[in-house]
């Protein structure tokens, strides 16, 4: 009971606190202060901006992360310890290091940033920078999340369904990508989510340009600089919605009962041909 109290205390202290006075405080002007800063188009822009390049790094990553976990797990690769190590600097190096990292390797005064200058090829303080510091801090998600499932289902069903008739591809899709969808679905929700609130490495490499690169995040530190808070509270709110909306799909995905959409899916692609594996057909499904 008193542990249980502490929970509770604790949970409202650091989580349900903050957000409640975030909404008092957004709201502190009425509901015609929240749609005047809804409708900033500085703010317009830079959310739209962080939805599209958070969108198309837990894409990369999603796809990227999903063959690395794979890889990592199925293939014996020389200095596989270290390279599994190497995986988790992202998350130890702060962000602003990370992003001066980027912001050197890719400048103009570096050889690669140079090269691709010279090809009309922008990427620092331009919109593919940003999508490579919000690659480089959420690249572990994703093969974290699907990796310890690949490791739990060991290689006994992908011969199971070899020794049933399964060729490579049927076999993955019908067997190993559902085993680790959730995983899948758990890393690109968090990859997503991280991307939307990046900082500190996308301001050294993009900078604030408003209508360029002022990303929902930037824009909130740049609003509280200058003392508007109900700008800033108002994309917070609108960060903090979207990020609950993901969190609550994400739960509802992940219960294994929904995954029967996956099955049904393939079945109408004709994965699986009429006449021919039928024993497989009938254990996979």
């Amino acid at each position: 009971m008193v542990m249980g109290s502490v929970v509770i205390g604790y949970v409202l202290l650091l989580i349900l606190l903050p957000i409640g006075q975030l909404v008092h405080s957004t709201f502190g002007q009425g509901w015609s202060g929240f749609q005047r800063a809804l409708l900033n188009p500085s703010a317009l822009f830079s959310m739209k901006l962080t939805i599209t390049l958070a969108l198309l790094t837990a894409v990369i990553n999603t796809v990227a992360g999903t063959i690395s976990a794979y890889v990592l797990v199925r293939y014996p690769l020389p200095g596989k310890k270290i390279l599994n190590a190497m995986v988790d600097l992202p998350f130890a190096i702060p962000t602003a290091v990370s992003g001066l990292m980027l912001l050197v390797m890719f400048g103009p005064k570096s050889i690669l940033g140079g090269a691709l200058q010279a090809k009309g090829i922008e990427v620092v303080y331009a919109p593919p920078g940003i999508v490579l510091a919000m690659i480089f801090v959420t690249f572990p998600f994703v093969i974290r999340s699907v990796q310890p499932i690949l490791e739990d289902m060991g290689v006994e069903m992908v011969e199971a369904a070899k020794i049933l008739g399964a060729g490579r591809w049927q076999t993955f899709f019908r067997v190993v990508l559902p085993t680790i969808l959730p995983g899948i679905l758990s890393g690109f929700t968090l990859t997503f989510s991280r991307a939307l609130a990046e900082f500190g490495s996308v301001v050294m490499v993009a900078g604030n340009i408003p209508y360029k690169t002022q990303t929902a995040a930037v824009f909130i530190y740049g609003e509280i600089e200058s003392g508007n808070l109900n700008n800033a509270g108002t994309v917070s709110l609108l960060l903090l919605i979207l990020s609950f909306l993901l969190l609550f799909y994400q739960n509802y995905l992940l219960n294994r009962q929904r995954f029967g959409w996956w099955q049904r899916l393939l079945a109408k692609a004709g994965m699986g041909r009429k006449g021919k594996n039928s024993e497989f057909e009938n254990w996979a499904i």
